[in-house]
C-alpha cells in the first residue's frame, strides 16, 4: 500500500489529503473529487462573497432553499440547542461591528445589533427560510469547512478506502489506521508557541478539531478581538480547546463552543489548555 499526499488551499486554509492505497490513479481521482466538492462548498457558502448563495440569503434575495442548505440550517439550530445557545450561526450579524476603527464604535455597533442575534430570528418552513427582521446575518464559519471534511471522508468511504487522513486547516478526520496498524497521531499546538506541540492524540475513525483564541485576532486600539465571536467578550482562561468526535462538524462546533463556555458538558472527549498551559480533560 502506497502513500499519496495531495495539498491545496480551500477557504483560505492549507489542506492536506493523505490516501494510503495501491492504486495511484484512483487516489488522484479521489483527491480531485474532494477538491472540487470543497471548492463548490466554498463558493456556495462564502459569507464575504456578495454573489454566494449564503450572501443572497442574507441579502433577502433568496428564500427558496436547496436540500443541502436546509439541512445545514436545521443542524445549526440543533447545535444551538445542544451548545446551550453558545454555537450560533447568526453571530455573523456582529461581523460588521469589527470593521470599525475604535473600541467605542465597535461596542456601539454590537449593542445595536445584539437584539438581532439568535437562531430564533429565522424559521425554516418547508423549503423556505423566513427572517423576522432585515438585520440578522447567517455565517457558516465554524461549520462549512468542517462539513467539507466530512464530505471528503464520505467520498473516500464510498470508494472503499480504508486508510486516509484529511486535514483542512486543522479540521481533521482519520479514516482507519496507518497501513502497519498504527493509529494516526495528531499534535496539539502549544498556544504560547504554535511552532511546538504540547500534547499528542492518537486518532482512528474519529474527528479532531482545535479552536484557539491565539489563531486569528484583530487589535482595535487597546483591545484584542478574537475571531471567535460571542455575545460577550472571551473571559475564560482557556486559550485552546480540542474535541474528538464521530464527525468533524460535531468536533468543530463544540471546540468553538468550549472557547466561549468551557463548562459546557459534552458527550465527547475534550482537551482544554489554559493560560498556564495546564491541560484539562
Amino acid at each position: 500500500m502506497r502513500h499519496y499526499l495531495y495539498k491545496f488551499t480551500v477557504m483560505t486554509s492549507p489542506c492536506e489529503v493523505h490516501i494510503y492505497h495501491q492504486d495511484g490513479i484512483l487516489a488522484q481521482k479521489l483527491a480531485s473529487d474532494i477538491l472540487v466538492r470543497a471548492k463548490a462548498l466554498e463558493k456556495k457558502y462564502n459569507f464575504y462573497d456578495p454573489h454566494s448563495l449564503l450572501s443572497q440569503i442574507n441579502q433577502r434575495k433568496v428564500k427558496q432553499l436547496d436540500r443541502e442548505t436546509k439541512e445545514l440550517l436545521h443542524r445549526a439550530k440543533l447545535f444551538y440547542a445542544k451548545s446551550e445557545g453558545v454555537f450560533d450561526v447568526t453571530m455573523g450579524t456582529l461581523v460588521a461591528s469589527r470593521r470599525h476603527a475604535s473600541v467605542e464604535a465597535v461596542e456601539e455597533a454590537v449593542a445595536r445589533l445584539i437584539p438581532f442575534v439568535g437562531v430564533e430570528h429565522f424559521k425554516l418552513q418547508r423549503d423556505q427560510i423566513q427572517f423576522d427582521n432585515p438585520y440578522t446575518q447567517i455565517d457558516f464559519g465554524g461549520l462549512v469547512k468542517e462539513y467539507a471534511v466530512d464530505q471528503a471522508v464520505k467520498i473516500l468511504k464510498k470508494a472503499k478506502v480504508t486508510s486516509a487522513l484529511v486535514n483542512f486547516g486543522g479540521d481533521i478526520y482519520a479514516l482507519g489506521e496507518k497501513p502497519k496498524g498504527d493509529p494516526f497521531v495528531i499534535g496539539i499546538k502549544n498556544p504560547h508557541d504554535p511552532r511546538r506541540y504540547i500534547a499528542q492524540v492518537p486518532l482512528k475513525n474519529r474527528a479532531l478539531t482545535t479552536s484557539a483564541s491565539y489563531e486569528r485576532n484583530r487589535q482595535i486600539e487597546d483591545r484584542n478581538y478574537s475571531h471567535i465571536i460571542g455575545t460577550a467578550p472571551l473571559q475564560s482562561r482557556v486559550i485552546s480547546a480540542t474535541v474528538l468526535a464521530p464527525s468533524v462538524v460535531e468536533s468543530g462546533v463544540f471546540s468553538t463552543a468550549l472557547m466561549i463556555k468551557p463548562s459546557l458538558r459534552l458527550p465527547f472527549e475534550k482537551l482544554l489548555i489554559d493560560e498556564d498551559l495546564v491541560i484539562h480533560h
